[in-house]
């Protein structure tokens, strides 16, 4: 029999933007959120023997969402280099990296690219228990152009039929999505330039249909503006990073964005905590004309889901908040962040009916945090508590003391 636990805060932050319940409370049992509410109506529904985790002071909400990392990844060394060795000593690292999102609230990532598709067995092993960490949806080996971006985790195609065999070949091993380098990037410095198209618009058309045909959704790394549009017009599901850079400038073509909205298209801008030194790097001018823009595409309808490129250089796996601080910077509020850290993102990696909210028969991931992130975007570091397809899982060390009156599962 399946003991039940009822988890209560002081807030509760059911996901979408108005979703705020106080003194809320969630009733999981086993795998699932089986009530969620009041916390005297949930208190109603619990079964004798329930057990209780109560944070008056704190807030309960759902589980966070990385939509773009990269588990065998380095993010202090060089990534060439983090993806040699043994599959043991690699897979390992990637459970570690794995562990470190789950201990800041991250219960649910896609990895966007790896090495000899470890991810997979990585998903299966956290999946069963046998680890802990966030649910993995695994990309494999990314597509790209020969000697092009990321060409060292052996994706290199040069004809529509290998890429048919590619495409097929990760399927196959059981990968959730299919990831395309559509142009070029800076963690290859010998490949095209960041703004260079690395496919046209038929092969990209190629990529999309072999992967729908298999069930699996394409996810488009494109920084330049020709790679996106050439994206859209082919169909994918997801942009990754749609900086829409131009040259030694940006360029967004309005029909570009009218037809990503249109055909539903969701951008995950990838931000980590980078972004900081982005005027550092391209000048305050574009620096502004990013973040101006990333507030632009929200009110234009661009559905944005949260990502941090974790695993390339600097961008850490404990770092998630930093990124969402972007969309602050950007002049978002907390209450939309949240929206994109959670509801939009699972939805992005089609899981709207799995996880990024709170409400019963979805999957129970979740998080409390001391204080109220609706107050202050920080209170997200303040990790009290984690579930993760209901394993509870505290962070060791705890990053806050614990509370009076607060009890743990």
């Amino acid at each position: 029999m399946r003991v039940a636990l009822l988890i209560s805060a002081g807030e509760m932050l059911t996901g979408p933007s108005g979703g705020r319940i106080p003194a809320g409370a969630v009733l999981v049992t086993g795998d699932r959120i089986t009530a969620a509410g009041a916390l005297r109506d949930v208190e109603a529904l619990a079964p004798p023997g329930t057990r209780r985790a109560d944070y008056p002071n704190g807030s309960l909400l759902p589980g966070l969402v990385d939509g773009h990392v990269h588990l065998a990844f380095d993010p202090d060394g060089d990534s060439l280099a983090a993806v040699q060795g043994s599959d043991a000593e690699l897979v390992l690292r990637m459970a570690g990296h794995a562990r470190q999102m789950l201990a800041t609230g991250v219960t649910t990532i896609r990895d966007l690219g790896d090495s000899r598709r470890l991810a997979v067995a990585l998903r299966e092993a956290t999946a069963a228990g046998r680890v802990p960490g966030p649910r993995i949806l695994a990309a494999t080996t990314p597509l790209t152009s020969p000697g092009g971006h990321c060409a060292f985790l052996g994706g290199e195609v040069g004809s529509a039929e290998a890429i048919r065999e590619l495409v097929q070949a990760n399927a196959a091993a059981g990968a959730d999505a299919c990831k395309v380098m559509a142009s070029g990037g800076h963690l290859t410095p010998s490949g095209p330039a960041m703004w260079e198209s690395q496919f046209s618009a038929e092969e990209l058309g190629v990529i999309v249909r072999e992967a729908h045909a298999l069930g699996l959704p394409v996810a488009a790394h494109a920084h330049g503006t020709d790679a996106i549009t050439a994206a859209v017009r082919a169909g994918v599901d997801t942009i990754e990073h749609a900086t829409f850079v131009h040259g030694a400038g940006f360029e967004v073509p309005p029909a570009t964005v009218s037809r990503i909205v249109e055909q539903g298209i969701f951008v995950c801008p990838a931000i980590s905590r980078n972004w900081r030194r982005f005027g550092q790097r391209f000048g305050e001018q574009l620096a502004d004309e990013f973040f101006a823009r990333l507030r632009w595409m929200d009110e234009q309808g661009v559905k944005l889901a949260a990502g941090t490129d974790a695993g390339i250089p600097g961008a850490s796996f404990n770092a998630y908040v930093d990124g969402l601080e972007a969309f602050a910077h950007a002049g978002m509020t907390t209450e939309r962040i949240i929206e994109i850290a959670t509801v939009q993102a699972a939805a992005a990696l089609r899981l709207a009916g799995t996880t990024g909210q709170l409400a019963p028969g979805l999957s129970a991931d979740l998080l409390v945090v001391d204080g109220n992130p609706l107050d202050d975007l920080g209170a997200l570091r303040a990790v009290r508590l984690v579930l993760a397809q209901g394993r509870p899982y505290v962070p060791f060390p705890d990053p806050v003391p614990a509370r009076a009156g607060a009890t743990g599962p």
